[in-house]
């Protein structure tokens, strides 16, 4: 694979850095990627090769290129990093995934930022919510590690997988309901708009591999601004397992100049969930849902909204947020799921006891009727 053709691009609205994609050993067409965000954040905003290196070593790997290619300087410490990665990946894979060889020249020296501050991601779901929450109430305003920028993405769940289309209304309706959150935080929601996911939008790829890189790519992107951004966890520690964002992976996409922070792994989802609960402007916008239907925030019928109305249930809160329509939940909910895969049963087995005390044993029998198929 190789990366040329760097360019910063800016109009009246939006600020776009874009890199050309070419593929050596493989059939792939060449593909431009972007990454965009609103001109309003244009000051923060820089075409990094970071980010590009970053976010497209995945799809060459994937693909079976031998070498990625930049005429760009990259951080010798961030090279360093990804080699590990990708032996990380070679072992998820069993071999599957072979390490190929970065031809980049080096920087002798690194940017500073003058005042440096820290980001996260927002996706608006429980991960990112119970994150934010525990920085304000760890860190104190003046900390340097105290979260003042979250981005908002657009071309992962929404906008990710072309076939589905774009669902910019979609997007803008999720980053309303979030900003009420942000604001009563007083954090800054930034949107970012990428493409990246599209050099392969191969689900297996995305979610066990991949999706961690590309928000490596883009906290990369803004480290004119930032020297630290977190990513909140999808698993607690003894559900770890191969995945796009995971301890192991997300520290070594860091450069020496931009550490990226793998959060909040000693927490289970139950213990995320009642953090929530706890910040009422959070727990009655959080959007967990990956339907992106048009109507409404949260879905109510996909596997991770029926997953978290289980959860709220088992926890008696269901009934105390606007965020889900619905304020029951049936056997027949979840039913119509297979809750064995992707890793799906540590999320479901503790919600067994915790449903029988609620007097739900009807919910309890039908989680562990589906646990044995």
């Amino acid at each position: 694979m190789k990366i040329s053709n760097f360019n910063l691009i800016q109009d009246e609205e939006s600020i776009t850095a874009k890199a050309l994609v070419s593929f050596e050993d493989c059939s792939q067409p060449d593909k431009e990627v972007f990454i965009k965000t609103s001109k309003a954040y244009a000051k923060y905003f820089d075409i990094n090769p970071h980010s590009f290196l970053v976010g497209c070593l995945l799809p060459a790997i994937h693909f079976g290129e031998k070498r990625l290619v930049m005429d760009q300087e990259i951080c010798p410490f961030l090279k360093e990093g990804l080699e590990t990665a990708m032996h990380i990946l070679s072992d998820w894979t069993k071999g599957k995934y072979h390490p190929l060889k970065i031809e980049a020249p080096v920087m002798s020296e690194i940017r500073q930022v003058k005042t440096p501050v820290a980001g996260m991601f927002m996706s608006g779901g429980m991960d990112s919510l119970a994150a934010l929450r525990l920085n304000r109430l760890h860190y104190p305003r003046k900390h340097p590690g105290y979260v003042k920028d979250g981005f908002f993405l657009h071309g992962f769940d929404i906008g990710g997988v072309v076939e589905r289309g774009m669902k910019y209304p979609v997007f803008d309706r999720a980053m309303e309901s979030i900003s009420k959150i942000t604001d009563d935080a007083e954090l800054s929601l930034i949107p970012v708009y990428t493409n990246i996911r599209h050099l392969c939008d191969e689900r297996e790829l995305w979610l066990n591999y991949f999706f961690g890189s590309v928000l490596a790519a883009i906290s990369h992107s803004f480290s004119k601004r930032m020297n630290l951004v977190f990513i909140g966890s999808s698993y607690d520690i003894p559900n770890l397992h191969p995945c796009g964002s995971h301890p192991l992976l997300d520290p070594e996409y860091s450069s020496l100049d931009l550490r990226i922070r793998h959060r909040d792994y000693h927490l289970s989802r139950i213990e995320k969930i009642k953090i929530v609960s706890q910040w009422d402007i959070a727990f009655q916008n959080f959007r967990v849902c990956l339907a992106n239907v048009p109507d409404r925030l949260n879905c109510g019928k996909c596997e991770k909204c029926v997953r978290t109305m289980t959860e709220l249930t088992a926890l008696g809160l269901l009934a105390k947020t606007r965020a889900f329509v619905e304020d029951e939940i049936t056997p027949k909910h979840i039913s119509q799921f297979d809750i064995t895969i992707r890793v799906r049963p540590p999320f479901y087995r503790p919600l067994i006891p915790m449903l029988k005390e609620q007097g739900r044993d009807d919910l309890a029998q039908a989680i562990e009727k589906q646990l044995l198929k």
